[in-house]
């Protein structure tokens, strides 16, 4: 089964274009099914992260805010699919 991930994030912020870049160079080698989802029209989403983006989530699990750990990000796609009680790792 594929990992999935998720970036919350937003146009002109350039954490979040790093972090997008980061994991589509990754996904290249460690194929994985990769969505983007900008908070800018979301007022939800947006009193939920507000200015701490970009947050991605790797099956369900948030697992990095603000930057990537790209040895992190590969070791958890070579492993199983994480469970919901994985602690945050950033």
């Amino acid at each position: 089964m594929r990992h999935k991930v998720l970036l919350y994030g937003k146009k002109e912020c350039c954490l979040c274009d790093e972090a997008m870049d980061l994991l589509t160079r990754v996904s290249i080698s460690l194929p994985f099914d990769l969505e983007k989802r900008d908070i800018s029209g979301n007022p939800e989403l947006l009193e939920k992260f507000g200015l701490k983006i970009p947050v991605i989530f790797v099956d369900g699990v948030e697992v990095f805010k603000y930057r990537v750990n790209e040895a992190r990000l590969r070791s958890m796609l070579t492993t199983e699919l994480l469970m919901g009680d994985v602690k945050q790792l950033e």
